[in-house]
């Protein structure tokens, strides 16, 4: 068959289902839609700056990103020659589970406790100020029981073509919700669509660019695996992935609102391709999503995105239709995406990165280390993932999650989370709830 299923195997008398393949009409259609924004991107600007829109990115982009005032104030260094500016990153992660039957035929899940991130993380600028700056990330992986780089590299701002490079280990470009590193995000993991598609890191060029009113920006960026053979977000030996952006509002009274398209192609590894995700739960000691090593040449990623932020609200999608190349599996299309809806009660708004085109870190109007309440954000997500086509049979996997973040302060968060999920694979439909939890610090 030319595939190499998981070690549960494919279950027998699989029917083939043809699907239509309609992902190149909608990024044409979407493609026109933001043309006709970019035409539009020279209207009259507002003279008064949104406080919860940033401007700036250097190297460290949301990989990196530290408090912007933080609460302690001596791991700054501004000299003659370099800035220099270190933090760190912390997550310890509790999870349990209650599973039916089928569930428990399909996944074997049990309550842990245990850390799930520690970095150092070290940005700057070097000799040209206003041109030049360094990022190093440096991760211990957990899983491997070993340090490994994270976001590092050089990025050179290029203003007289509006645009910056970036060269290094990043982010590739591809999903608002990946770009934004773990510890900005709405929820406590991403779904298992987009982990099951897109690496977390890569190794590569990145262009990042926008027109002059900043209402369209992108990036184009080119990676390869020269020097990532080791790592667990080695998927493909190479990748060229594209994104577009438009804020229509950008720089008026009005509310935030993001249209992005997106591209994706990547090549196989060493001639096959596997998706898998755990179900949105880290501590999970099994795959929910696993297709198995199949041969392939390469896959073609096409994403949607949409988000609105009128205030302390926000709500917003992406989705992803990634066509594979693999003709002794019958060429298999797998789907999948997420709906957020977000709602910070205490009255602070999100603020969003219009250069990168990412949302960051919510900050409280008063810390709870300065005798305030700290920021309450009640967040629901509905996911979904097929990885399900033909021979190919990975799984269905939706969850419903809401969950509540207390942000103490810029650099504390608790998560509090509840999960109902439900599996399709191996002939069975199991459900499973989740309970989780999170402590997140960061300096």
């Amino acid at each position: 068959m030319g595939f190499r299923a998981d070690h549960r195997g494919v279950p027998g008398g699989v029917q083939w289902r043809r699907r239509n393949r309609l992902p190149g009409l909608a990024v044409s259609f979407f493609l026109l839609l933001s043309a006709s924004g970019v035409a539009r991107a020279q209207s009259t600007q507002s003279a008064t700056p949104d406080p919860t829109i940033h401007t700036d990115i250097e190297a460290a982009g949301a990989d990196g990103d530290l408090p912007r005032s933080a609460f302690v104030k001596f791991n700054h260094y501004d000299g003659k020659r370099f800035s220099l500016r270190w933090g760190g990153g912390f997550l310890w992660d509790y999870s349990a589970y209650s599973q039916d039957e089928d569930s428990q035929e399909q996944l074997t899940l049990r309550p842990k406790s245990d850390l799930r991130d520690f970095r150092v993380l070290v940005k700057g600028k070097l000799f040209w100020p206003d041109r030049l700056s360094y990022t190093l990330g440096y991760m211990y992986d957990k899983a491997k029981d070993d340090w490994r780089f994270r976001q590092t590299g050089l990025m050179l701002k290029i203003p007289e073509i509006y645009g910056e490079v970036f060269v290094g280990r990043t982010k590739e470009g591809f999903s608002t919700n990946k770009i934004m590193v773990g510890y900005q995000g709405f929820t406590m993991e991403r779904s298992a669509m987009n982990d099951a598609l897109v690496p977390v890191l890569a190794d590569g060029i990145k262009w990042i660019g926008y027109i002059p009113s900043g209402r369209f920006v992108y990036n184009l960026g080119y990676f390869r695996d020269t020097r990532t053979q080791y790592e667990s977000f080695n998927k493909n030996d190479n990748q060229i992935v594209g994104r577009g952006v438009w804020l229509p509002f950008l720089g008026t009274d009005k509310n935030l609102l993001h249209l992005a398209l997106e591209y994706r192609r990547g090549k196989s590894n060493d001639g096959f391709l596997q998706y898998r995700s755990k179900p949105e739960s880290f501590e999970a000691q099994e795959y929910a999503i696993d297709t198995g090593e199949f041969a392939a040449d390469h896959a073609e990623a096409y994403g949607v995105e949409a988000y609105y932020r009128p205030g302390p609200l926000l709500f917003g999608m992406e989705y992803f239709f990634n066509q594979v190349a693999a003709p002794d599996s019958g060429n298999p299309l797998f789907h999948g995406g997420e709906l957020i809806f977000a709602d910070i009660l205490t009255g602070e708004t999100r603020p969003y990165n219009s250069s990168g085109a990412y949302f960051e870190r919510v900050t409280p109007a008063s810390s709870v280390f300065e005798g305030g309440r700290g920021a309450w954000e009640l967040v629901t997500r509905f996911s979904y993932a097929d990885y399900s086509d033909g021979p190919i049979q990975g799984g269905r996997f939706w969850r419903f999650t809401p969950m509540l973040n207390w942000h103490l302060s810029e650099n504390v968060r608790l998560e509090f989370v509840y999960g109902y999920g439900k599996l399709d694979r191996f002939d069975l439909e199991g459900t499973t709830q989740f309970f989780q939890a999170r402590l997140q610090l960061q300096l």
